[in-house]
């Protein structure tokens, strides 16, 4: 399927068939997933795959939205919030990997410090790995089209509970939940601004 055809068929889909996803297919998802860019290449995304009827019966508890469990596919996504201390690291790999070609930052590039008690820092530093995971979470629904699949990005949940459930680390955050599966639906396109409305303005 073209790229183009991904963006324009992607809906977010409440009702799924019962069918299972292969497992080939659930690392499709992940790979894609794996190959989205992220800022000084952190990487902080990660993932937990739920498909079990138990861990699924579970995650009834930790959200209002019935369809989540009911899905063959549920992918907890979340950040880690440690990568950002392996941002110097990251750059000198970088660096290494020419990426900084023809670039100032190709002979020097800043040392990050890191004010780990400021809490100013630590809700920055969230948002930053959040927006990272957002372009993970969008390779990962496109992909699913791709594959004949529908998903749904959802953030009603309580976070805690399916930390929990999950039973991640300290240094781990639920960003999202994924609940995937085939389609047993076909939502018309919503409705979308026209290019005049989200262009403000060429320069």
């Amino acid at each position: 399927m073209e790229l183009i055809e991904a963006i324009k068929s992607r809906r977010s889909i409440r009702k799924f068939k019962s069918d299972a996803i292969p497992n080939n297919y659930i690392y499709e998802l992940i790979k894609a997933a794996r190959l989205a860019p992220s800022g000084t290449n952190l990487q902080p995304t990660r993932y937990v795959i739920i498909k079990s009827i138990e861990a699924k019966s579970k995650l009834k508890e930790c959200t209002p939205l019935p369809f989540v469990s009911e899905a063959p596919l549920i992918i907890a996504c979340c950040i880690d919030t440690n990568s950002v201390s392996q941002t110097n690291d990251r750059m000198t790999e970088l660096r290494e990997a020419q990426a900084f070609i023809d670039t100032p930052l190709d002979k020097e590039y800043p040392k990050r410090e890191s004010n780990s008690k400021s809490s100013v820092y630590t809700e920055a530093v969230k948002s930053y790995l959040n927006l990272n995971a957002a372009i993970a979470i969008d390779h990962i629904t496109l992909r699913a089209v791709d594959l004949g699949l529908g998903s749904c990005w959802v953030m009603m949940f309580d976070k805690e509970k399916v930390k929990k459930l999950l039973e991640l680390d300290e240094n781990y955050d639920v960003v999202a939940l994924l609940p995937i599966g085939y389609p047993a639906q076909s939502p018309a396109q919503r409705p979308r601004f026209s290019l005049d409305k989200v262009l403000l303005k060429e320069i």
